[in-house]
């Protein structure tokens, strides 16, 4: 049995501990914002907060967040006001959408560290989340949007 929180409920799972979290996010927890997108860690689509920071549920175990606070896209803002998603929607990032979720909680872990972000560091701090339909101008832009709103630009 592993306790931990997801999106500030606590949650008691009974799987083996080598499961990876992203399988327990979507089958035991039922939250399917979370995506499956490479299951080596090196896509992003599976993106998460555990503790703040971003981190790639398909290769975390299970028994890595015992006792942890772990943020899915569900709990960023259930309404959808982060500066992250706002800027999204504003943008209109998406084309099929599919690495969104991950895309944008890796965004969010990085402006929370660093609202005052260069390009370049963006570019640098994203560059770990694929995006199939090559949108990267358009995230760019979205994380600069969201950077500003979150300094108060």
């Amino acid at each position: 049995m592993t306790s931990f929180k997801i999106n500030g409920k606590a949650v008691t799972i009974d799987a083996d501990a080598d499961t990876p979290l992203l399988w327990v996010i979507r089958d035991d927890a039922g939250l399917t914002g979370t995506k499956f997108g490479c299951g080596i860690g090196m896509c992003g689509a599976c993106t998460v907060h555990i503790g703040g920071k971003a981190a790639r549920s398909c290769i975390t175990p299970l028994s890595a967040v015992e006792g942890a606070e772990i943020t899915t896209i569900e709990g960023l803002d259930p309404k959808g006001a982060h500066p992250v998603q706002k800027a999204w929607q504003e943008l209109q990032v998406p084309q099929c959408g599919y690495c969104q979720s991950g895309q944008i909680m890796q965004a969010a872990a990085v402006l929370k560290d660093n609202p005052n972000i260069s390009d370049a560091d963006i570019d640098a701090q994203m560059t770990g989340n694929l995006c199939r339909c090559m949108t990267y101008t358009r995230i760019r832009a979205a994380v600069r949007q969201a950077a500003d709103a979150m300094k108060g630009a």
